[in-house]
Parts: C-alpha cells; sequence; structure tokens
C-alpha cells in the first residue's frame, strides 16, 4: 500500500514564517503519513505515529529506527534530523536504509520547506 497523497500543507516555506505543527505540519503529516498501514496509530510503520497528538511525542527526540545515532527530530536542527533525510530521500547519505517517504509518492517542496521551518524553529508542541 503506497502512504501519500496529492494534499498540500498551508505553511509557504518562506524565510521569516512561523510554522507550528498544529496548524501547519500535522495538516501534511495527517494527509500523507498518517493512512492506515502506514503512521496512523493503529498499526504504526516502525512504530513512528504520525497521527494527530501523537506526532510531538513520537519525533521529536526521538532516535530513529534505521539510524539509531540520529534523532527523528532533532529541534533547530534540521541536517540532524532523520525524517527531513527520509522526505527528502536523502537518508542514504546519512547512512540510514528504506525508500524516501511518503511510500509511493512524495511532498512538495512547501511541504518540505514547511516541516524543516518548524524544526528549525525548535520543533515546538504547538
Amino acid at each position: 500500500m503506497a502512504c501519500g497523497g496529492d494534499s498540500s500543507g498551508p505553511g509557504n516555506g518562506n524565510g521569516g514564517t512561523t510554522f507550528t505543527l498544529s496548524g501547519d505540519v500535522q495538516p501534511i503529516f495527517t494527509s500523507n503519513c498518517a493512512l492506515s498501514g502506514c503512521h496512523s496509530t493503529i498499526g504504526a510503520q516502525l512504530g513512528l505515529d504520525l497521527s494527530s497528538g501523537r506526532t510531538f511525542a513520537s519525533t521529536v527526540g526521538i532516535p530513529a529506527v534505521e539510524l539509531s545515532t540520529m534523532n527523528l527530530v532533532t529541534p533547530s536542527n534540521t541536517a540532524q534530523s532523520y525524517l527531513v533525510h527520509k522526505i527528502e530521500g536523502t537518508q542514504a547519505s546519512v547512512g540510514g536504509s528504506g525508500a524516501r517517504m511518503p511510500l509511493g509518492g512524495s511532498l512538495s517542496t512547501s511541504q518540505i520547506a514547511t516541516i524543516k521551518g518548524w524544526i528549525e524553529a525548535g520543533a515546538p508542541d504547538n
């Protein structure tokens, strides 16, 4: 089953924009990742639950299953955030494995910029 969709998140990725987890990032995960058989509460692949209300606890400061030396999200550091490598398809370059996410699709440049903007802002639980 492919995980992914064509919907865009509300963030625009422009410098100076403040992104929130609940308002900007979560809608991207909800429509592209937190799907049945992917990263939803029931049967979350690799234990990664990107469902609303669970994303922060499942990602921030949590070691990646595919690369335990790197956290899924390292606040203020996108280069050290494995989730960013997975959505950009650069996971092998840092010693990771597996396919680019979302499986069977990809996020738009704007969606990736939104996620990175939230991480760069310290990945707050907001």
